[in-house]
């Protein structure tokens, strides 16, 4: 299943019964996509669907700027030019950041911040 179907799936469920799925579960289906897809593939069908413009107008704003953030780091691994169609939302940031549940584990475990600071320090620059 490529990555605008899984997508429009997760699209047509929240519209059908007001269900969205989690961000951990969305993230794995991008990530899935990408690997089953392979990097242009994705990046192809990703911005032919328009489907980070239209999860951003939805208000799914952790998951539109994930997908942007996926495009954008697959176009600079690949060396290809950055879609100016998504300059405006490159700005947009979250109002509390968020966290793999694995960090949030490790936090809870070790009773501090620590794996956060860390998490940020190794995180990739596009997410």
């Amino acid at each position: 299943m490529g990555a605008n179907a899984l997508l429009e799936q997760q699209v047509l469920i929240a519209n059908s019964v007001e269900h969205r799925p989690s961000f951990e579960t969305f993230k794995s289906n991008v990530c899935h996509a990408v690997k089953d897809m392979g990097d242009f593939d994705f990046l192809l069908e990703t911005l032919e669907s328009g489907k980070i413009r239209e999860l951003f107008e939805r208000g799914w704003y952790a998951e539109s700027l994930y997908l942007l953030a996926m495009v954008d780091y697959l176009s600079r691994e690949n060396d290809l030019p950055l879609c100016d169609e998504y300059s405006d939302l490159r700005s947009a940031k979250l109002q509390k950041m968020i966290f793999p549940s694995g960090v949030l584990a490790l936090c809870a475990a070790w009773g501090n911040d620590q794996p956060k600071s860390e998490s940020l320090r190794e995180a990739i620059p596009e997410f």
